[in-house]
């Protein structure tokens, strides 16, 4: 039966991620944080013991998923974790209101980075250390990790990625997907572990130089300071930061292509041309019109490259409230909310290449009104592109799109303003974090009520899985058969 190659599968995905809830508990014993013990403790031996019940009650069963099924699974393995996340939050007393904790723990491995928390610094290390720690574990992944961990799941594996990977067209880049899996993850590992190194050796502590480096390379943007990451007011820390969010917003399928010396697929690769086009400019541009502010090109290029990498990533930190810069700088910052980083990326939002498929299908259109007879297609790193792609892209963005307007429209049932509304619900299905208006960098969203806060999981998740996996959820009629 279905429902036991589900119990299955969550159960393993459950106890991989109670036991990363190791490295808080280190964290606990080394930082003299005794009382924040038992909220991961718990919760970590009953995952590993839920697993090995399932896992002798069924260890003859073979699982076999079908495309149909793999979609209720990798949405169930989102919401369980969601739910299986907030509980050091909520049972250690952190966060007290239920709504909240579900909100952090999802807007956590979403990797959006929003929270409803005023005052991080008074939390235990312990603790937001998880919460940087839920970005780095959904950034690439949790079915993605779970896969590479274990081969239980044999064919129905790459199904379950396809679901939970982002961008138009998913592949492999080894023959096994186990294997890609793996590679991802270590190249994932490697990435962090210099990103630490390098904040530690510009002054950071450990911790945080751990958590900063999980939120990085996860494009969550969550924080140990109230101030994020501007709360160091270090320049190195600021460089290091950016240079590490614009890695973690490229297709990571590219490292291992560099790493195997396939430079040529590098080079001729569209979107990472556009990618670092876009950054380029809206950098520059940002940059000239803050330059006032702050004085010096220097530091208004420092301030500019590192807001326009934290929006255009969606990664979310904050050096500055770009909603207090002149509001030609803004208009950069508010265009960043409707692109994303690359698809194969930790990002989030609509991803570059898919429009780049779509100015390259105007481009021909073009030609087309001028040339009647002839035949033109769309090519993607120098080869030639289906011709389905284009309506594929074009029916995610107006689904999208449409999951933007309803949320929107629930945060003005919520009280919240027009611009407000609108902007955090870009964040929201964008995984973003931070927004305009009432949810700027300088606010938080504790205040909202909680039917929000609950459709704004729903809007996260559902942009954390490029939307389809979430809907079909939800659909009725998945359910009929």
């Amino acid at each position: 039966m279905f429902i036991i190659d589900l119990i299955r599968i969550l159960s393993a995905l459950i106890a991989i991620v109670g036991t990363t809830m190791l490295f808080p508990v280190i964290t606990a014993l080394v930082c003299g944080e005794q009382d924040a013990l038992l909220p991961f403790i718990v919760p970590m031996l009953l995952s590993w013991l839920l697993f090995g019940v399932v896992a002798l009650a069924f260890k003859k069963r073979k699982i076999n998923l079908k495309i149909r099924t793999t979609f209720i699974v990798v949405a169930c393995a989102w919401i369980f974790t969601s739910l299986f996340g907030m509980i050091p939050f909520y049972a250690g007393g952190y966060i007290t209101h239920f709504t909240d904790a579900v909100f952090e723990s999802v807007s956590g491995f979403s990797t959006t980075g929003c929270t409803i928390l005023n005052d991080t610094e008074a939390l235990p290390t312990c603790i937001n250390l998880w919460r940087c720690q839920t970005h780095w574990l959904g950034g690439m992944g949790i079915v993605a990790l779970t896969v590479a961990l274990l081969p239980l799941l044999g064919v129905g594996g790459f199904q379950l990625i396809k679901a939970e990977t982002t961008g138009p067209e998913k592949g492999k880049v080894t023959a096994k997907i186990t294997t890609t899996a793996k590679i991802l993850w270590i190249i994932y590992v490697v990435m962090t572990a210099l990103e630490a190194l390098l904040l530690i050796l510009c002054g950071m502590n450990v911790a945080d130089a751990v958590m900063h480096a999980f939120s990085t390379l996860g494009t969550g943007g969550v924080s140990s300071l109230n101030a994020s990451v501007g709360g160091f007011n270090s320049p190195a820390v600021n460089v290091i930061i950016t240079v590490f969010m614009v890695l973690a917003g490229i297709n990571f399928s590219l490292y291992y292509y560099a790493f195997t010396g396939k430079l040529r697929d590098i080079r001729e690769n569209s979107e990472v041309k556009a990618y670092l086009g876009i950054f380029a400019v809206c950098s520059l541009a940002t940059a000239l019109f803050i330059r006032p502010i702050y004085g010096s090109f220097g530091e208004a290029i420092q301030q500019a490259t590192f807001q326009v990498a934290a929006i255009f990533t969606t990664t979310g930190f904050a050096t500055a409230d770009y909603s207090l810069w002149p509001s030609t700088a803004q208009l950069f910052i508010f265009a960043l909310f409707f692109i994303g980083g690359s698809s194969g990326s930790t990002s989030g939002g609509i991803k570059v290449v898919r429009w780049v498929i779509l100015f390259k299908q105007v481009n021909n259109e073009t030609k087309k009104m001028l040339h009647p007879h002839g035949v033109f297609s769309i090519r993607l790193n120098n080869n030639p592109g289906r011709k389905d792609v284009v309506f594929n892209v074009a029916a995610f963005i107006v689904v999208y799109l449409f999951i933007v307007l309803i949320t929107t429209f629930v945060g003005c049932i919520g009280r919240l303003d027009m611009w407000s509304a609108f902007t955090g619900a870009l964040s929201m299905v964008g995984n973003i974090g931070p927004a305009f208006g009432k949810l700027a960098p300088s606010f938080n969203y504790s205040f909202l009520p909680d039917f929000v806060k609950w459709w704004y999981c729903f809007a996260m998740l559902a942009g954390r899985l490029e939307l389809y996996t979430m809907i079909i959820f939800f659909l009725p009629a998945y359910w009929k058969k």
